[in-house]
């Protein structure tokens, strides 16, 4: 989770309301001449089938779709994966390992290609888009590279993307760094790689540069031009003479995007002096649209094109439209501020934000159908430079494309009644989503996470309590610090049927903790119907294996009613479950009242629970098949009394299957026999299959 706090620095100030027939005839007048361009950009022409191609393996997140029906975002697009695919390259991976490139790419697997070779992907229905996720690598000192990539359609139709780095390649501790060859940025903290502080030890240990690298990856749509038919093939070759050798393609997503929407009868960018061409900055010329729409109470409307806009546009009480999240992009550079703001924040850039909380806050804000296409390229937490922002209560935030902004979408309460539906959300610096301070009563739904620098998806209370949410039917891949979906206190929140795959380091698919100054949790948490698949982290700091779901009690005793009910974790890299609380902490906290019911654990590398912490948890009809290690690590608290463990497990009954040691909640091993192994062997379980 990003650690800044969202302050918006501007507020709107409105005059009473009227209406301007002149004003809004001339909006029509110009919006109509837009829609004839934008219709002529995305015509729907018919190419023809390719011969002999491959069968198309769709999958969603690396997996059978059978595996997940029902769970996770529905989405428009297709996603194949490049090790599925034709290719003349070699496929990288599998690699759990942080720091790797297989270990970042969707089901730890993808394709590398030198000059000359290529992989090619076979259309599974009709598509006029697609979106390729690719690695490419960084400059000699940082700052990134661009190379091309041809694109042909059944071997013609050629067409160029152009790589990039300069949104990739991270190094060091946190906050992280560009730089590949500098020095620790923390040199007083611990470290796994000496098992020491550096700062500290005599002899200065040696440390290996570049350190760290992670954040490998980025992703680039490109429209096709016209629509071609199920059974097409789509080949990305990398050219002779490319400086991104070797090009790393990780998967293909294709989409049929259809025709822009259009509104005559609003209030239309264009009329206000916007530059559909992105020539010139048109963040004042949205502010006048905005200010004429809620004097004339239309909706605001952008046609299809490329908007420049480099600062904050405050939102309140107004609904802006795009002509779809392909066609209306909104784009920005990253821009230096002159003295820093009062929140702490030396930048700006795009972004739509509500007004601060202590300003009273916005309400009655729909956003959709438009992309925030943002330039953030380092980690500063206190830097306000996130897609969407601020506080916006009775509020709708649909059909985004959000791209390399700090943060999608963060905000500040105290807020409450927003919705958050149908949004991709790719390529971040920090996270995903963030509900910070004080939301209440709002959904996440629906939305498309991949590859956050930080949780994808949080609930973070600190200070004031994030009450009656509920986050239901996403998908978050490849977040490459941190957790897929994070739960930092609340209360009587749902987090369901998401999918979550392939946490890179230091997180879970989900996280339950009590930390970074969090209100306590209370009342229930309901954690119901969600499939993990490839997770549980190595965390460097305490060099043990995480689980899938991950309790961790640090600052608070975690005691609400918690239910974790109809889950599903899947090949797990370490555990399934963990419940722990640091070890200075031990003594102090504990974690009660988890209840654990018809989940199902279809492999672990180690075991289905590991339990670091003193408390209980009830299970039934909890069952597991190929489990590496013994099916319950109970270490308790640490301090190996007599009486057992100081974490007590309950079983209901139907507690079955288990691994090479027998059932994995055996009878020796209740209520609370030690069985701690901090680092069991790790066993590599087979693919999940329907059970």
């Amino acid at each position: 989770m990003s650690r800044s706090l969202t302050r918006a620095a501007a507020r709107w100030t409105g005059r009473p309301p009227r209406r301007a027939a002149s004003a809004v005839a001339a909006v029509a007048a110009v919006t109509a001449a837009t829609v004839g361009l934008s219709m002529l950009v995305g015509g729907t022409a018919l190419a023809g089938t390719g011969a002999g191609a491959a069968a198309p393996v769709v999958t969603r997140a690396a997996l059978d779709p059978s595996l997940v029906t029902g769970r996770g975002a529905a989405v428009g697009f297709a996603e194949q994966e490049a090790e599925n695919a034709v290719t003349n390259g070699a496929v990288i991976g599998p690699d759990r390992s942080a720091y790797t490139l297989p270990a970042e790419a969707s089901g730890r697997k993808a394709v590398k290609l030198t000059a000359g070779q290529y992989v090619e992907f076979t259309l599974p229905s009709a598509a006029d888009a697609i979106n390729v996720r690719y690695s490419i690598p960084d400059a000699p000192g940082g700052g990134g590279i661009t190379a091309p990539l041809d694109v042909t359609v059944n071997g013609k139709d050629r067409s160029t993307m152009t790589l990039t780095s300069q949104y990739a390649w991270l190094y060091n501790q946190y906050p992280f760094s560009n730089a590949p060859n500098a020095g620790l940025l923390q040199p007083d903290w611990w470290i796994t790689e000496c098992s020491c502080v550096p700062s500290a030890t005599t002899p200065a240990p040696v440390i290996a540069k570049p350190y760290r690298p992670n954040h490998f990856y980025d992703e680039q749509r490109l429209p096709l031009g016209r629509t071609y038919r199920a059974g097409d093939k789509v080949r990305l070759t990398v050219p002779a003479g490319s400086r991104g050798v070797p090009t790393v393609v990780d998967l293909l997503d294709s989409q049929l995007v259809g025709l822009p929407h259009v509104d005559l009868l609003a209030a239309n960018v264009l009329a206000f002096g916007a530059d559909p061409l992105g020539r010139r900055d048109s963040a004042d010329a949205f502010d006048k649209a905005i200010a004429f729409a809620k004097r004339t109470h239309l909706k605001v409307y952008i046609p299809p094109g490329t908007f420049q806009v480099n600062r904050h546009i405050i939102v309140d009480n107004v609904t802006i439209e795009g002509a779809g999240s392909w066609y209306t992009i909104i784009k920005g550079h990253q821009v230096a501020l002159s003295t820093p703001a009062p929140d702490g924040s030396v930048h700006t850039g795009v972004g739509f934000y509500g007004k601060d909380a202590s300003a009273g806050g916005s309400t009655n804000v729909h956003l959709s159908g438009f992309a925030i296409e943002g330039d953030v390229r380092e980690r500063i937490d206190t830097d306000q430079v996130n897609g969407v922002g601020g506080a916006m209560s009775d509020s709708t935030i649909d059909g985004l494309y959000i791209h390399h902004t700090k943060v999608g979408m963060w905000f500040d309460g105290p807020m409450s009644k927003l919705r958050i539906t149908d949004n991709v959300i790719t390529d971040q610096i920090a996270d995903g989503i963030n509900f910070h301070t004080g939301v209440t009563q709002s959904v996440v739904s629906d939305n498309f996470v991949r590859n956050s620098g930080d949780d994808a998806i949080a609930l973070w209370s600190e200070k004031t309590e994030d009450a009656r949410n509920t986050v239901d039917h996403n998908t978050v891949q490849t977040p490459v610090l941190a957790n897929g979906v994070a739960l930092y206190g609340g209360t009587d929140n749902t987090v369901s049927n998401n999918l979550i795959a392939d946490p890179i380091r230091e997180g879970s698919a989900i996280q339950v903790g009590s930390r970074f100054g969090a209100e306590p949790f209370t009342g229930h948490l309901w954690i119901t119907d969600n499939t993990t698949v490839r997770a549980g982290t190595y965390e460097l700091n305490w060099n043990i294996g995480l689980g899938a779901i991950w309790f961790y009690a640090l600052e608070k005793n975690i005691d609400a009613d918690i239910q974790v009910t109809g889950d599903r974790f899947l090949d797990n890299t370490y555990n399934a479950i963990m419940l722990v609380s640091d070890f200075p902490v031990k003594d102090l906290y504990s974690i009660t009242n988890v209840h654990f019911k018809d989940i199902k654990v279809d492999g672990t590398g180690t075991s289905v629970l590991s339990a670091r912490a003193s408390g209980s948890a009830s299970f039934e009809n909890v069952d597991a098949r190929n489990v590496g290690a013994v099916g319950v690590n109970n270490c308790g608290s640490f301090n190996f009394t007599p009486a057992g463990s100081e974490f007590a497990l309950t079983d209901l009954g139907g507690n079955d299957g288990g691994g090479t040691t027998g059932p994995w909640l055996a009878s020796w091993e209740l209520p609370n026999t030690i069985t701690c192994d901090d680092r069991p062997p790790v066993v590599a379980p087979p693919a999940p299959t329907r059970w």
